[in-house]
C-alpha cells in the first residue's frame, strides 16, 4: 500500500512517520482491498490541550474510508482515527458480502 503522509506548519520526526507507518499497515489485515492512503496532521492554534488534528483516508477498491480525530498528540489522534477505519472497512466488506 502507498501511503503519502502529509504535516502543516511542521516537520514529522522519523519516529512519527515510522508510527503512522506502522499503524496503518495494520488496516491491511482487514482488507486487502487497499489501494493507498493519505495522512495529514496539524496543530490547531491557539496552543491549548487536544490541540494535535489527524486526517486518515484510505482508499479501497471498491470506495472509501474517512476519519478526522483531535487529541493530545498525534500518535493518540491517529490510533483514533485507524480504528474509526476499522469499523469502516469491516462495515463496507459486510455489504459486499450480502
Amino acid at each position: 500500500m502507498e501511503l503519502r503522509i502529509q504535516s502543516i506548519n511542521f516537520e514529522a520526526s522519523e519516529q512519527l512517520t515510522a508510527f503512522i507507518e506502522k499503524r496503518v499497515s495494520k488496516l491491511e489485515k482487514f482488507n486487502d482491498n487497499i489501494i493507498d492512503g493519505e495522512v495529514i496532521m496539524k496543530v490547531i492554534k491557539p496552543e491549548t490541550s487536544k490541540n494535535k488534528e489527524a486526517s486518515l483516508k484510505v482508499h479501497l477498491k471498491n470506495g472509501e474510508a474517512f476519519a478526522t480525530k483531535v487529541a493530545n498528540t498525534f500518535e493518540e489522534a491517529l490510533d483514533l482515527c485507524s480504528e474509526a477505519i476499522e469499523k469502516q472497512i469491516i462495515k463496507t466488506k459486510e455489504k459486499i458480502a450480502k
